[in-house]
């Protein structure tokens, strides 16, 4: 189920790269492909980055260390996406997802074996929105 979810997400997210690409090709040429195309692949990474992130979360009595790789994996993708766009709507979403990460990481110092990280999914989801419209 988990596979046919991805595979899901992924050919919807290939045909709003396919989309955003022609379209920004049509516009306003290469550079703005380029950047849209990173924006992209970037929010995908992040997305796994998520899937893991849950399972972390879900087996953290086993291994607590892969909750924190997971949102170490979350932030470097941030900072790649981060500093690849001047995008006012970009950058508002890898702020909240930034935040939302923040508290994840927080709550687990904190004891919480089992942080809600709903707020770093639905802030994932925003900034593949954001990069695919």
């Amino acid at each position: 189920m988990a596979a046919s979810r991805r595979r899901g997400r992924l050919t919807a997210i290939a045909a709003a790269v396919a989309t955003a690409a022609l379209t920004a090709g049509l516009t306003t040429g290469c550079d703005a492909v380029g950047k849209a195309l990173d924006c992209v692949q970037t929010a995908d990474a992040i997305a796994d980055n998520v899937t893991d992130l849950q399972q972390a979360v879900e087996n953290a009595a086993n291994d607590p260390s892969q909750a924190d790789a997971s949102l170490d994996s979350i932030d470097k993708s941030l900072r790649k996406i981060g500093d690849k766009t001047d995008d006012a709507d970009v950058n508002k979403a890898v702020d909240d997802l930034n935040k939302a990460v923040d508290n994840v990481r927080a709550a687990i110092r904190n004891g919480d074996q089992t942080p809600d990280v709903s707020p770093v999914t639905d802030a994932a989801g925003e900034l593949t929105k954001v990069c695919t419209s």
